[in-house]
């Protein structure tokens, strides 16, 4: 999934969603990325996108970019 911007939203990157949300990318489905705490196995059946883990609304699956998500920094993984 790419941002606002054209950047590629990554596993790790800090990312605002838009309404004040800010979280953590915890997956990303399209780039085949998955935390430990996220496996493969139980989130893949979504198909496409991000689940941000947010302090607000916990976690939020985003499956297409949106013009309010935009990448606040980058997991320098």
């Amino acid at each position: 999934m790419l941002d606002a911007t054209g950047r590629l939203i990554r596993l790790g990157d800090q990312v605002s969603i838009g309404g004040g949300m800010v979280g953590i990318v915890v997956f990303s489905i399209d780039t085949g990325e998955f935390s430990s705490e996220f496996p493969k196995v139980d989130w893949a059946h979504l198909g496409r996108g991000i689940m941000v883990q947010t302090t607000k609304a916990g976690l939020v699956h985003l499956a297409d970019t949106d013009e309010d998500v935009q990448i606040i920094s980058q997991n320098s993984k």
